[in-house]
C-alpha cells in the first residue's frame, strides 16, 4: 500500500509519517494488517510537481495539509479549501479513487465561538470532500479533531497545552485567564492508532449533536472514540507537579489510558537539556549509602542501598511496614527471624541470580555483604513512604 500524506511536516503528519515508517520497516509488528510500500511525505516545501505522480501511485490520502495562524484571513480559505481542491483534481486526474482522508476541526461546526474564517475555511474543505466522494465513488473520511496534544507539537501556536508544557518545563511564565474552561482534548498517539484502523477500513463513525460527538455505524463523519474533558486549571495543577517531581521524587498517579499519563509524556518531550538528568540525595557513611529513587503517592516507593565489603545493615523489623530486596550487584545474605522465635531465615543472594526477596512484616532482618572486594548493590521497594514522625522501624539484631 502506497500511502500520501499532505502536511507531512507538521504535528499531525510527523508523528503518522514516523509510526508508518516503523511498521513499514518491520520496527512495529503490532499491525500485521498493514502492509505499506512507499510513504510519500509532501509539505508545503515539497516541489508541486512531485504532486501529480505522488496522486497516480497512492493507494490511500491523508490530506493534513492546513493553514491555522495565517497573517490574513483570506489564507485560511487558500489553504484549508484551496489546496484540497488541487489534491482532489489531481487524483481525478489519474482516475485514482482511492480512499481519502481529512484532517478538519470541530470549529467546522460554525457554532458559537467556533464560527470564525477558520471554522469556515474548514467547513468549506468538508463540503469540497463530501462532493468529491459523490461524484467519484471514491471513500471519503471527514475527521473533526478538537484540540490536540502530544510529542513535537508546536508551542505559542494553535495548542494551549504544548504552550503550557513548553513555557513549564523552560521555567517561562504561562497565562491562564479563567481556570475553568474546559477543553476537549486528543492525545496525538490515540490519533495515531485511530488512522491505522482507517487504513484497514476499521474507522469510526459519527454524527455530531451540535459540537457534541456522537458515535455510531453509518455516520457521515469519522471521530477518534478516546477523548479527555479537562479544565484549563487542572492541565495546570498536574503540570507543577510534574515539575516538582525532581525535588519531591514523588510520582503522581498515572494510570493506564488516563489523561495524566498522556500529558506526562508530552510535558517530558519539552524539558530542556540541564533537567533531562537530576542529581539525587545519596545518605553516606562509612558503610555505604543509601538513595531514594522515586516515591508514589499510594504505592510505596524505591530505593538503592550500596553496602561496603563485609558490611550488614537492616538489624530492625516491621509492624506494617514490607519491602521487597534485590540484589543487582555483589553476593549477599539476607537473613529474617520472626520477634520472639529463634529461627532464622537466610537467603543468599547476588547479582548474577536476580530474584526479590520479601522483608515480612513481624521479622526483623538484614542484608550482609559477604564479599571481601566488591559492593552489594540492593534495589529497594518499600510499601508506603518514609515518614519521620511514625517510622514504624524498630532495632533488634537478628542473631
Amino acid at each position: 500500500m502506497n500511502i500520501l500524506i499532505t502536511g507531512a511536516k507538521g504535528f499531525v503528519g510527523k508523528n503518522l509519517c514516523e509510526s508508518l515508517k516503523n511498521i513499514r520497516d518491520g520496527k512495529d509488528r503490532t499491525r500485521p494488517g498493514i502492509q505499506i510500500g512507499e510513504i510519500y511525505e509532501y509539505d508545503i516545501d515539497t516541489d508541486p510537481a512531485l504532486l501529480d505522480g505522488y496522486c497516480g501511485k497512492a493507494d490511500f490520502v491523508f490530506n493534513l495539509a492546513g493553514v491555522n495562524r495565517p497573517q490574513n484571513p483570506e489564507e485560511f480559505m487558500q489553504g484549508n479549501f484551496g489546496f484540497a481542491s488541487i489534491l482532489l483534481e489531481t487524483l481525478k486526474k489519474h482516475k485514482n479513487t482511492c480512499p481519502v482522508m481529512i484532517s478538519s476541526s470541530i470549529q467546522a461546526t460554525c457554532i458559537g465561538r467556533y464560527d470564525s474564517d477558520y471554522g469556515r475555511s474548514k467547513k468549506a474543505g468538508e463540503e469540497l470532500v463530501f462532493a468529491y466522494g459523490e461524484e467519484t465513488g471514491a471513500k471519503v473520511l471527514v475527521y473533526r479533531f478538537p484540540n490536540l496534544f502530544g510529542k513535537w507539537c508546536r508551542p505559542n501556536y494553535n495548542s494551549a497545552v504544548a504552550t503550557f508544557c513548553n513555557n513549564i518545563a523552560n521555567d517561562l511564565p504561562i497565562t491562564v485567564n479563567d481556570p475553568a474552561v474546559q477543553l476537549e482534548l486528543l492525545y496525538i498517539d490515540d490519533l495515531v492508532t485511530e488512522m491505522f484502523l482507517a487504513l484497514e477500513s476499521k474507522e469510526h463513525r459519527c454524527e455530531f449533536e451540535g459540537i457534541d460527538t456522537i458515535l455510531c455505524d453509518g455516520g457521515k463523519y469519522c471521530a477518534v472514540p478516546v477523548t479527555h474533558k479537562v479544565t484549563l486549571g487542572e492541565i495546570v495543577d498536574l503540570l507543577e507537579k510534574f515539575k516538582e517531581q525532581s525535588a519531591t521524587l514523588i510520582m503522581p498517579e498515572i494510570p493506564n489510558n488516563s489523561f495524566a499519563k498522556k500529558l506526562y509524556s508530552t510535558y517530558l518531550s519539552y524539558l530542556p537539556k540541564e533537567k533531562v538528568s537530576f542529581a539525587l540525595k545519596m545518605n553516606e557513611d562509612a558503610r555505604g549509602s543509601f538513595t531514594e529513587l522515586l516515591k508514589t503517592e499510594k504505592c510505596g516507593q524505591f530505593s538503592v542501598n550500596i553496602s561496603k565489603p563485609g558490611i550488614t545493615k537492616g538489624q530492625h523489623w516491621h509492624n506494617t511496614k514490607w519491602e521487597f530486596f534485590i540484589v543487582v550487584a555483589g553476593r549477599g545474605l539476607i537473613q529474617q527471624r520472626k520477634i520472639g522465635s529463634d529461627e532464622v531465615l537466610n537467603f543468599e543472594v547476588s547479582g548474577e541470580k536476580i530474584e526479590a526477596v520479601h522483608m515480612l512484616p513481624g521479622y526483623t532482618h538484614n542484608i550482609i555483604n559477604l564479599s571481601e572486594t566488591e559492593n552489594l548493590v540492593t534495589v529497594m521497594w518499600a510499601n508506603e513512604q518514609f515518614d519521620p514522625s511514625h517510622p514504624d522501624t524498630f532495632f533488634e539484631a537478628v542473631e
